[in-house]
């Protein structure tokens, strides 16, 4: 059980934690952290909620959703600080979808300066890589950007066309 010294106000949080207390009132409400009360009503937060806010803003910063960051949490412990064991567990969960978003990203940033499929950033070039908009037969958002080849998309194309 933790002692009255064990224990934050939403400010110490705040400040601790470099998050709004608006925020960390969201959180609570959504049940990403818990909070205790005082005999006068105010929020005191047990010192491992520090852990679990520099999680939520890790993982933000890396584009997870807060329903994943939920769910994730929702594996660990409520009442303590999460072990090691803890970490690693819920970390080798999100490997695959954070290598998934790294590879986005970096092709994002390879091609950015030239087409990437419509939702292309350059209409100069739109009409070379994707005449007649043929990137649209693969799938809704910025398909080269997706991984779909530009060469294989325009062979396609080419195959699909009737022969005059």
């Amino acid at each position: 059980m933790a002692t009255k010294h064990d224990l934050l106000t939403i400010g110490d949080v705040a400040a601790r934690s470099g998050l709004a207390p608006s925020a960390i009132r969201y959180y609570e409400a959504e049940g990403l952290i818990r909070a205790g009360r005082t005999p006068g009503g105010q929020r005191a937060f047990p010192r491992h909620v520090l852990r679990r806010l520099a999680f939520i803003t890790a993982a933000q910063r890396v584009g997870l959703t807060l329903s994943e960051i939920a769910e994730a949490l929702a594996s660990l412990p409520p009442d303590r600080s999460p072990t090691k064991a803890d970490w690693a567990r819920l970390s080798r969960t999100w490997q695959r979808g954070l290598d998934e978003r790294i590879a986005e990203l970096e092709r994002l940033r390879d091609t950015l300066g030239s087409c990437i499929g419509c939702g292309c950033l350059s209409l100069a070039t739109c009409r070379l890589f994707n005449t007649g908009d043929v990137a649209a037969a693969r799938g809704p958002g910025a398909r080269y950007l997706l991984g779909d080849d530009p060469a294989e998309v325009v062979s396609a194309a080419d195959d699909a066309r009737p022969a005059q």
